[in-house]
């Protein structure tokens, strides 16, 4: 039962106890346990809102910041990763593998207060050694979802 609810609350977040019963063929109380439950072991984390701030007048910028680093001895990543993700600005941080080390997504007002926040924050950190930032420009699909409605094509053809 655990993991089916997790994979409807990861869809919906919304569902209420008793459509989430239903759908799943348990009892509301069972239901709301295993909830309650799986956020006491913080296997569920947070629920989140999925928001396409470009309908909104909050203007946003986000980037996507790839991070090289130094580990230091004894401590791995996760001493680094720790103080990285300990900014306000900072969204989530991955540890990666490839040709870099951390993916920080972050967001800001302006092109420029992420810029500062990279050039005055991040980088300097000790056991940093680069950092290469990408500016999202346009979503088209965020978390499994969409971020354009399609309109319908409302024209009409006319025969004589």
């Amino acid at each position: 039962m655990r993991e089916k609810i997790l994979a409807v609350l990861e869809k919906n977040a919304r569902i209420d106890i008793h459509e989430l019963a239903m759908l799943l063929g348990e009892s509301e109380a069972a239901v709301a346990n295993e909830i309650a439950d799986m956020e006491k072991e913080n296997v569920i984390r947070g629920y989140h809102t999925l928001i396409n701030w470009e309908n909104t007048s909050n203007e946003r910028v986000e980037a996507l910041i790839e991070v090289n680093v130094t580990p230091q001895r004894g401590m791995g990543y996760d001493r680094i990763a720790e103080r990285i993700y300990q900014y306000n600005e900072v969204d989530s941080v991955y540890l990666m593998s490839g040709a870099f080390d951390f993916m920080v997504l972050l967001e800001g007002k302006t092109m420029r207060e992420v810029a500062l926040f990279v050039s005055e924050r991040l980088a300097p950190l000790e056991s940093v050694t680069g950092t290469s930032t990408h500016f999202v420009l346009k979503k088209y699909k965020d978390h499994g979802t969409e971020m354009e409605v399609k309109k319908e094509d409302e024209r009409q053809l006319f025969m004589a």
